[in-house]
């Protein structure tokens, strides 16, 4: 039998992880990157000795990584080194309200006896119930294949899926077990991260505290760049092409098959068409009106994960006041994530996060000099221009200096900002969205766009906007369900 050929649209972790899957079972796989580099959202720009990891930052969910290698006989230290952060990270609630959230379970319970009364006691509650939700998701949820609202009907998820949150929202979940607003705060700052706000992410979400506290937040050596460039071997290793600096113009369909992509540097024949390129994008600007499965108002009713307002510093000077993570929960955090979700507007007093990876690791920056990456979530479809973001700019790293007590303005020698109209230019993000779609109960599983195109036969689809959802370790499971569904299908 001729060997099938499959081309992969877009080099980020879905499309490098699955065309190295399919490779493996025997396809001829050909990616097609837009972009100079590998890695999709997780670049790496590198300026006068500094390296920023210009996307992800966060290592979490180990065990998802190691699962990939394996597949390919592999561990993850074959082609990084972990190393496992302590403390996790630093929460400011102000300059005068600092909480160094610790890596060992019994210094975080500390940690909670000393924020709120019998604080340990409630926590061992709200995580046995998070480690519950976390084991039956990976088990029974997150791997499989969802088209239909049917497939949610076998029979471990009917019986022990009754207790997975998935009908009430994070913060509802997490006020049963805390009163205290900034341990909710603590417990609920991922769901920014999958692109949702505690108040409509489902509850199942509090999987991710026990990520936190319970599995621990790594980084591997070098940076998240690092990261990209194990699966961008990975692939090579199983002999997949990468061509970079291919634009895709036009998937070509014919008899409701994809026959052909065009590039702004050739046409590409295939068997079978995978994309990990923004999904509203290439359902709207790649394909025919009459090809498409969901049409422009179909993304217009659906809720996008934020943009992000992204600072990059190079300074001459090391800060004391920062960790290796960071994160400013301001007092108007429910206002802020109204900015984000209800009523679209640049934030008046956001909260945000301070990435320092230069206190972990000394690649990253000169010798006695500091690598910063801040990250403002704000609302996707906003006007973006340099008077905004000069404006953010100066908000920002005031509101830095005063809350750490240090000069970061006069010691500034490398300075980058990245916005909507980035995301837009770089990944052909719809509205500029940072993540993709967000984590809402009605935006989860069957309720996210298919993996499999319902207009086109051998059309497929891997990503953030796919079940799982956003976050790295959630569009590799993405890429290991549909690279398993075109087997199935096409393979030996």
């Amino acid at each position: 039998m001729q060997q099938k050929t499959v081309l992969v649209i877009g080099a980020g972790f879905g499309g490098l992880s699955a065309a190295a899957l399919l490779a493996r079972e025997g396809f001829q796989v050909t990616i097609l990157e837009k972009n100079e580099q590998t890695g999709g959202r997780a670049r790496v720009w590198k300026k006068d000795g500094y390296v920023f990891d210009m996307g992800p930052s966060w290592y979490l969910m180990p065990e998802v990584f190691e699962k990939y290698f394996g597949l390919f006989h592999k561990k993850t230290q074959d082609y990084y080194k972990l190393v496992r952060l302590d403390p996790n990270y630093r929460v400011f609630f102000g300059s005068d309200k600092i909480v160094d959230v610790p890596a060992e379970r019994k210094e975080i319970d500390k940690l909670f006896d000393e924020l709120t009364p019998n604080g340990s006691t409630k926590l061992k509650e709200y995580l046995e119930v998070a480690r519950y939700q976390y084991e039956i998701a990976m088990q029974e949820f997150m791997y499989r294949e969802y088209k239909t609202i049917f497939d949610f009907f076998n029979w471990k998820i009917i019986t022990k899926g009754t207790r997975l949150k998935i009908f009430e929202s994070l913060d509802k979940f997490a006020r049963r077990y805390f009163e205290d607003a900034d341990i909710r705060k603590i417990l609920e700052y991922t769901v920014v991260f999958l692109g949702g706000s505690p108040t409509n992410t489902p509850g199942l979400y509090s999987i991710m505290s026990h990520v936190d506290f319970d599995l621990g937040v790594w980084y591997p050596r070098g940076g998240i760049g690092q990261l990209a460039q194990a699966f961008t071997k990975v692939a090579k290793e199983q002999g997949v092409t990468i061509l970079l600096d291919q634009d895709v113009q036009k998937i070509q369909v014919e008899d409701n098959r994809a026959n052909k992509v065009i590039t702004d540097k050739g046409n590409f024949e295939a068997d079978i068409v995978l994309v990990n390129a923004d999904y509203q994008f290439a359902e709207t600007e790649l394909l025919e009106g009459r090809f498409r499965t969901y049409d422009q108002g179909y993304w217009e009713k659906k809720k996008m994960g934020p943009s992000a307002f992204l600072i990059y510093l190079g300074l001459n000077k090391r800060i004391s006041g920062l960790l290796h993570h960071n994160l400013y929960l301001d007092p108007s955090w429910d206002e802020h994530f109204l900015s984000i979700f209800d009523n679209p507007a640049w934030p008046e007093s956001p909260s945000y996060y301070v990435s320092c990876p230069s206190k972990t690791d000394k690649t990253v920056a000169p010798e006695g000099c500091e690598n910063l990456f801040v990250l403002v979530p704000v609302a996707p479809g906003l006007e973006d221009n340099e008077s905004i973001r000069e404006k953010y700019f100066k908000k920002t790293i005031t509101h830095l200096e005063k809350l750490i007590g240090e000069s970061i303005y006069d010691h500034i020698v490398i300075k980058r900002t990245f916005a909507h109209n980035d995301f837009k230019q770089a990944y052909n993000a719809y509205k500029g969205t940072a993540l993709g779609m967000s984590h809402t109960l009605l935006q989860t599983a069957v309720f996210r766009p298919a993996h499999h195109s319902k207009k086109v036969e051998n059309l497929y689809y891997t990503g953030s906007y796919n079940h799982p959802g956003i976050g790295v370790p959630m569009v590799i499971i993405s890429s290991q369900i549909v690279s398993k569904e075109i087997g199935n299908r096409y393979g030996r």
